[in-house]
């Protein structure tokens, strides 16, 4: 079964990111680290015991990899259009203890197992060949954390917890079947609506906030 992780903002710049974060939810995100196999850096925020935020980018400071970079980051237009547009929040990531077979149901769509690592914590990661993010992003991406798993109950905590995550697509039987097939345990929230697009609810210390 597949476990909902982490949302995932894809920003031009991680001073965007952060401030987009802190003003949809009024909270400053803690610096996360460095990628050093994709070339990108991020932010975290920790959303419950199993659940957190991430805000990533390229690392400005890092060398290009041999590889395109994870989340489509290397289309930097294409990042750039849809930050510009409002389409922040872009994706998804879905935990398994099964990495490879879970990659293999749904070959090639979901990439390929790559080894990630930052600071002294090394995972496994399902990226595709061009680094670009599956079906546009209505797919989520796929991560196995291994033996020490998720690491979002050692991450400060502010006092945020996910209160609802829904996607909004054209056609939501389509995102029925895909949830089916991918056997997520919890499938989030679907509505129709123009366009795919990720709106998360978090309880804050000040109420409830709503990010896209």
């Amino acid at each position: 079964m597949l476990h909902l992780d982490h949302l995932t903002i894809i920003a031009p710049t991680l001073r965007e990111g952060v401030a987009h974060v802190r003003d949809a939810l009024g909270l400053d995100m803690p610096f996360g680290g460095r990628h050093p196999e994709m070339g990108t850096v991020n932010h975290l925020l920790r959303l419950g015991d199993d659940v957190f935020l991430e805000i990533i980018a390229v690392d400005p400071q890092a060398a290009r990899p041999d590889r395109p970079r994870w989340f489509g980051l290397d289309d930097a237009d294409r990042v750039r259009r849809d930050w510009d547009a409002g389409r922040r929040l872009r994706t998804w990531v879905a935990r398994t203890s099964d990495l490879g077979p879970a990659l293999d149901r749904m070959a090639p769509l979901l990439g390929r197992p790559r080894r990630v690592s930052r600071g002294d914590r090394v995972w496994s990661f399902g990226v595709r060949d061009d680094g670009a993010l599956p079906l546009d992003g209505l797919a989520p991406c796929l991560i196995d954390w291994g033996a020490r798993g998720s690491p979002a109950a050692a991450m400060p905590d502010a006092g945020a917890r996910l209160s609802a995550f829904v996607v909004e697509h054209p056609d939501p039987a389509q995102v029925e079947r895909l949830h089916r097939e991918l056997g997520l345990a919890s499938p989030i929230a679907i509505r129709a609506g123009p366009q795919l697009r990720y709106e998360a609810v978090v309880a804050t210390p000040a109420g409830l906030r709503t990010l896209w």
